[in-house]
């Protein structure tokens, strides 16, 4: 059984960083793209950062690009989103997602093979 657990979300000043974390048991990252989408209430999905499985590229929204870095270690089976200067416009709930590629995530963030149950990331204005 595949899971992917989430954690690390919290309640933060704008300006400040959290580390999120993906948790994933019953796949190897060898096989499958690992990435992060958020929702915000009453808004849309929105694709954050991916990384691809066969090709090892690293995919990041433009809305994060310089302020998120996603990065894994395979060895603990685990993808981490560390993100900095977070703004009021970041919070959302943060989900991890795994698929063969990272198109899914960074595009409509809908149809996954797998994602989690969210981490809830609160920042303050």
């Amino acid at each position: 059984e595949v899971q992917l657990v989430e954690s690390g979300g919290g309640l933060v000043q704008a300006g400040g960083s959290l580390r999120l974390s993906c948790a994933a048991s019953g796949l190897s990252f060898d096989d499958y793209a690992i990435g992060w989408f958020r929702q915000a209430p009453g808004k849309d999905r929105e694709g954050v950062s991916c990384i691809g499985s066969s090709d090892g590229n690293i995919y990041y929204a433009d809305s994060v690009k310089g302020r998120f870095t996603i990065s894994s270690d395979n060895a603990k089976n685990t993808v981490y989103l560390q993100m900095n200067s977070l703004k009021p416009e970041d919070t959302a709930v943060y989900y991890c997602t795994a698929d063969l590629f990272c198109v899914a995530t960074m595009t409509t963030a809908t149809g996954m093979d797998y994602w989690g149950k969210g981490t809830l990331v609160t920042v303050s204005s």
